[in-house]
């Protein structure tokens, strides 16, 4: 059996806290797109563990399998196995052949990309780890795969073909001046040597037939998405997305699972209590704003609203994993919801961060939206359209700070009431129930009503 574990909103929805509480019943955890964009907080017997690329099932000891959908730098991949074994954890990993390889020229280049765009405001918000121009590369059928690390000859002509082709991009065009990061022999002497370990680790996969003859031998296998819907670069609100598909049918094309296999498992929506994002890009929701991210915010969005953000911000802890930003903040965005819910066919709800909102004397979502007079349920097809949405929103009584562990221990019904009707609103608009309940980091502090496997 297979649960899909996909992230309904912008990302940081908490994915890898809901792979951490599912994970018991799990046997492998499989990363289907995505490469070390993707930051993790997982809080295991105590320890809180912050990771990039290895999938968060690791961490309890779980087979992790990096799909042929993820784009991998060999260097991040290595360095978290070796600090989770440096903190007494034997984590058994798994990499696809058929995944890309990120070389420090795509970081290089992203960096510079980004810089060019910010010249106009319209930088997307990268992270900077070169994952965009590795998907690129994967497209323009000039990328360099797991698989090719470990042929001396295949991985020789790869890069001599590619990295004149990017250092030529860099100095003619972009007018820079490059270093080792594109220099072939350099590239060529340190990847080959990945290549090497990942032969001697014997981490080498094809993933759909590894993960296949797991499922046919019963056992279960978890699907964990990076980022979230809408940041997809097909579903999301386009150019400010990610360059992959994190939603579920991106679990199909980045393990090599069919959707027959994937549709008839079980498939959840991660959904923060609120809405954050990283970086640029329309936030109808949003309160005050991020210099720098916000278009058009001059630091001047009223003290009723800078207080709110501030105060969900850092209730929250709403800081980038990977970059350590502060994350844009609004109320819930139910719109959104309904088009993540339609695009992946959620089966359930993860609702986090409820612990977050408590102590508000009022909480808001965005029921829908108004454009040119008409109102909208769900996200208009094009950015420019979203961006000149106006939500119209439901408010509900806030609900107080209460024992959190205690409503864990005691179940749904422990909820205060009215976090219970609003978690039942965004349920019935959604038109999928709620398997789980996030009220603390850690997975003990989780309401659990389903567990899908």
């Amino acid at each position: 059996m297979t649960v899909t574990i996909v992230g309904s909103q912008l990302g940081d929805e908490g994915k890898g806290g809901v792979v951490d509480l599912y994970g018991d019943a799990a046997d492998v955890v499989a990363r289907y797109q995505g490469g070390d964009n993707a930051g993790h907080t997982v809080v295991h017997e105590g320890e809180e563990y912050k990771l990039s690329l290895v999938p968060s099932g690791a961490i309890r000891g779980k087979t992790g399998v990096l799909g042929n959908g993820c784009v991998v730098n060999p260097r991040t991949l290595f360095d978290e196995i070796d600090t989770l074994r440096d903190r007494g954890l034997d984590p058994e990993i798994r990499v696809a052949r058929r995944a890309h390889v990120i070389f420090p020229y795509h970081r290089v280049l992203d960096g510079i990309e980004e810089d060019v765009k910010s010249e106009d405001d319209n930088e997307v918000g990268t992270t900077g780890r070169g994952i965009g121009p590795t998907y690129e590369d994967k497209a323009g059928r000039r990328g360099v795969r797991i698989g090719d690390l470990t042929d001396p000859d295949v991985l020789r002509e790869r890069l001599e073909y590619v990295v004149p082709l990017k250092r030529a991009l860099a100095e003619d065009v972009l007018g820079v001046e490059v270093g080792e990061e594109f220099d072939v022999d350099a590239l060529y002497e340190e990847y080959r040597e990945y290549g090497r370990r990942l032969e001697n680790e014997d981490m080498l996969v094809n993933a759909g037939k590894f993960l296949s003859d797991r499922i046919d031998d019963g056992e279960n296998v978890m699907l964990e998405g990076a980022q979230g819907t809408v940041i997809d670069i097909d579903h999301g609100n386009y150019p400010y997305v990610t360059s992959s598909n994190p939603t579920a049918g991106g679990a199909c094309t980045g393990t090599g699972l069919g959707p027959g296999v994937v549709g008839d498992g079980e498939v959840i929506g991660i959904v923060k209590a609120y809405l954050t994002r990283v970086g640029s890009g329309p936030m109808p929701t949003e309160l005050a704003g991020v210099e720098g991210d916000t278009p058009g915010y001059d630091g001047d969005a009223g003290e009723r609203e800078e207080e709110l953000a501030t105060y969900i911000r850092e209730a929250g802890d709403e800081y980038g994993t990977v970059t350590g930003r502060p994350r844009r903040v609004g109320w819930l965005d139910v719109p959104m919801l309904r088009h993540a819910s339609r695009v992946s066919s959620f089966t359930g709800l993860a609702v986090n961060h409820v612990d977050t909102l408590a102590g508000l004397d009022e909480v808001k979502a965005a029921h829908s939206y108004t454009l040119d007079g008409e109102e909208l349920l769900t996200l208009p097809a094009t950015t420019e359209q979203w961006g000149d949405c106006e939500p119209s929103f439901r408010t509900f009584d806030g609900w107080p700070e209460v024992d959190w562990a205690e409503v864990a221990d005691e179940g749904y019904e422990a909820l205060p009431e009215e976090a219970r009707t609003y978690l039942e609103y965004v349920s019935d608009e959604v038109d999928v129930p709620i398997y789980a309940v996030g009220v603390g980091p850690g997975r003990s502090e989780t309401v659990v009503r389903e567990r899908p496997f």
